[in-house]
């Protein structure tokens, strides 16, 4: 039945089966269903569009291939170290573990027994009786031997090493304590020659120090934990090897270990070039010594100096300002070494 608007006309209150008409806005909790089983809403980083979530993503994968959570920057974001930040650097990529490259290094340290987690070898490389001797032992403990490309082994040595064909990667350096390494000095019945470093941050320097511990008879090489330089891959190349075969203790602090090296009846002597006491006029050489190295450039620091029982000095030409590090310790070395000698005569 239809008014004179043309309008059907129904029931009153009827609403017609498949309309929304009738429905009001509000009225009791219409849309309620469709509420139920919402949770609350998840966290940026647990998103995986978001770019926290990205991030936290990328952090997890970097960890779980066994690299340092990276540092974050102000906004949160990873932070690259500064050294493989600058523009056009080769730095290699953080890693937990170092390189030893070079024939004479790779084979120290497999002679050594270091713990080695993987040997690289580039292909076609020129076999000698190190190569040989490397891969023997290599293999006989049991060492994965991987034969990679030259551009790959010199990504993973670092492009300013030469690798020679040879790569053995190792866990960090694990220093002896100073204290220790005086007991086991004593134990064995030796008089104690150690070579301490104040403020040496070239790792060739190290190497080229610990290189001459070893072949002057010395006993160990003490670094402080500040304002020094540790056992890097580049130490190792440059000990060629001897850092397999010579200990190296940390120090919380260098001048606290002199004095308690002194309070054990060692005689610490100080190098510098302002030395009271030249190197060949040396009395104590046959005492046992921890011969104090400065940096080339400052020297002694303070503290240290008015810690040690002498400073001693290396004539040289006037003309020559000073000496390297390395290159004055090793002449320092040879000194006692050959006092010593004949002391025994």
């Amino acid at each position: 039945m239809k008014n004179v608007s043309g309008e059907r006309k129904g029931r009153p209150g009827a609403v017609r089966q498949g309309t929304n008409k009738g429905k009001q806005v509000g009225s009791g909790g219409q849309g309620r269903q469709a509420l139920e089983g919402k949770k609350p809403t998840p966290k940026a980083e647990d998103r995986p569009y978001h770019p926290a979530g990205k991030r936290k993503a990328a952090n997890e994968r970097f960890e779980a291939a066994g690299g340092r959570k990276p540092s974050r920057s102000s906004d949160g974001a990873p932070q690259q170290p500064r050294q493989q930040r600058q523009e056009g650097s080769r730095a290699k990529p953080l890693d937990e573990t170092e390189v030893v490259t070079g024939r004479n290094s790779v084979l120290e340290a497999l002679r050594a027994k270091i713990p080695a987690t993987a040997l690289y070898v580039a292909t076609r490389i020129e076999y000698d009786d190190r190569v040989k001797e490397v891969l023997k032992l290599a293999t006989s403990r049991g060492i994965p031997v991987l034969e990679v490309m030259r551009p790959e082994l010199d990504r993973l040595a670092g492009f300013d090493s030469v690798h020679q064909g040879l790569a053995l990667k190792v866990p960090p350096y694990e220093y002896a304590h100073p204290m220790e390494l005086l007991d086991l000095t004593i134990s064995r019945g030796k008089k104690p020659l150690f070579v301490a470093l104040d403020g040496i941050t070239d790792p060739r320097n190290l190497g080229a120090i610990i290189r001459s511990v070893a072949a002057f008879g010395g006993d160990g090489v003490i670094l402080p934990q500040r304002r020094s330089v540790g056992l890097t891959a580049s130490a190792w190349k440059t000990s060629a090897g001897a850092a397999a075969r010579t200990p190296v203790a940390m120090a919380s602090n260098l001048t606290a270990t002199l004095k308690a090296l002194k309070q054990r009846g060692v005689f610490v002597l100080g190098l510098d070039g302002d030395g009271d006491m030249q190197l060949p006029n040396l009395t104590l050489a046959n005492e046992p010594v921890v011969l104090v190295i400065g940096s080339e450039g400052k020297g002694l620091s303070r503290l240290v100096a008015e810690t040690c029982d002498a400073i001693v000095s290396i004539p040289i030409n006037a003309a020559t300002e000073s000496l390297n590090a390395g290159i004055a310790a090793s002449v320092a070395l040879y000194e006692i070494s050959k006092l010593r000698a004949q002391a025994k005569k």
